[in-house]
């Protein structure tokens, strides 16, 4: 793979499809994303059938939703680092593969120890996605270019949940909720095949000589930093932090909004299916703006601080502040209003803070950067979900607890979106590592 020049989108592999497919790869990506956020919203959509089939309480439900994330971590991290070796085109032809087969198990009645090794497999598999679809955008585009085709890629996030909602949930009630599984793994394998006919017929290992040095010259390739030392940044922590924040927010509107709307405030089921895709609607609007905005700073001459870390952090706080606003309203419009907003500003975190990092990162070690930062905020996934179920178990009202539960989550939100914005300062970890550079690495 290489990083583009300022002003040119050049292919990341020797034989990659030419500039003018560059927007059909971003297509392509955002399809895998969108059916990476499908997956793992099933069981949310699903989730009122699924206690009721197996008997679950809200607590082993919190446990089933979190078990998701249970070797997510050290699936991003080995996963990713397998993945260096591997052509793009394999690459996320596999990943695709390995969800299909996690997924099959739930497409016939089953037991509560599969679907929960399922989930646990499915995690595994999905752990490196994110880096990988990343580290692509960041290959093909510019800096001032690479914000808005992340945050395409990363609107999947969005629509995913946004078109599984309403399709899911009718599947679910007229059919049943392995059917749900059923017509996931059914449109991956449509993907698959899609996706190695439009992609370049390349190997499955990375051919030699392809990388960073083969074509376009990468802006930060003469930084030659021992890789732990890119995890000393300031920067570094700032978008752990951010990420996860915003990953707090996207596993609870994963796991728990569907029951919160119906449980907490009462909307009946196809009410619920409604409601629960909105959230994901205003995230594409949220997703494709900030990353424009971002774009729009640094051609104004703006710092990448301003661009990429304080602005990430303002959408977070936002976001954070409408949940805590939520908790203390009463069912209606406006609670809807600061519902949608307090879920629709995640993915900022994972677009625009992102494309900060590959401001100043060396294209080479990228794709294990990215790894380490979706393992630290995984644990977001494991904990936010278990926690809330915990929490509403223990409360007098369903009610009760999930307001408890959103309450603490906003005002959290809000800290690690005003410490991460603050820390993430692409120029000043440039800065440094040029410093280190220059002495010999800093080892």
């Amino acid at each position: 793979m290489t990083t583009s020049d300022p002003r040119t989108v050049r292919p990341a592999e020797p034989g990659a499809p030419p500039r003018s497919a560059g927007w059909g790869l971003v297509l392509f990506l955002f399809l895998f994303f969108t059916l990476n956020f499908a997956d793992k919203a099933a069981v949310g959509l699903a989730s009122t059938r699924i206690r009721a089939e197996l008997g679950l309480s809200a607590e082993q439900y919190g446990l089933l939703s979190s078990a998701f994330f249970w070797l997510f971590a050290v699936g991003a991290v080995v996963l990713t680092a397998a993945l260096r070796k591997v052509s793009y085109t394999w690459g996320a032809g596999l990943l695709m593969c390995s969800w299909i087969l996690s997924m099959l198990p739930l497409t016939t009645p089953t037991t509560f120890g599969v679907l929960l090794a399922s989930r646990v497999a499915l995690g595994f598999f999905e752990g490196p996605a994110h880096a990988f679809c990343q580290s692509v955008i960041a290959d093909r585009f510019p800096p001032e270019r690479r914000a808005t085709a992340g945050a395409l890629v990363n609107a999947g996030s969005s629509v995913g949940p946004l078109i599984a909602a309403p399709t899911l949930t009718w599947v679910v009630v007229n059919w049943s909720w392995h059917g749900a599984f059923t017509v996931l793994v059914l449109a991956g394998a449509v993907w698959t095949v899609c996706w190695f006919w439009f992609s370049e017929r390349l190997p499955l290992r990375r051919p030699a000589g392809s990388g960073s040095a083969a074509t376009t010259p990468d802006p930060n390739g003469h930084l030659v930093v021992p890789f732990h030392r890119l995890l000393a940044l300031r920067s570094f922590w700032g978008l752990v932090l951010l990420s996860f924040a915003g990953y707090l927010i996207s596993s609870l509107k994963v796991a728990w909004l569907p029951a919160y709307l119906s449980e907490g405030l009462g909307y009946p089921a196809g009410t619920v299916g409604v409601l629960a895709a909105i959230p994901y609607a205003a995230a594409v609007a949220v997703l494709l703006s900030a990353g424009a905005l971002s774009g729009w700073l640094l051609r104004r001459g703006r710092s990448s601080h301003l661009a990429r870390g304080q602005l990430t952090g303002a959408y977070l706080v936002l976001g954070g502040l409408s949940m805590v606003a939520f908790t203390l309203l009463d069912a209606g419009p406006l609670q809807v209003v600061l519902v949608v907003l307090a879920f629709a500003v995640n993915s900022v975190a994972f677009s625009v803070a992102f494309a900060g990092a590959s401001d100043f990162l060396p294209a080479r070690q990228r794709v294990a950067f990215f790894g380490c930062i979706i393992a630290a905020y995984s644990v977001a996934g494991v904990l936010a979900p278990y926690g809330l179920g915990l929490i509403v178990d223990r409360a007098p009202t369903p009610a009760q607890g999930y307001a408890t539960g959103f309450f603490v989550v906003g005002l959290i939100v809000c800290a690690l979106g005003v410490l991460g914005g603050a820390m993430l300062n692409p120029e000043r970890a440039r800065s440094e590592l040029e410093r280190l550079s220059m002495r010999g690495g800093g080892s």
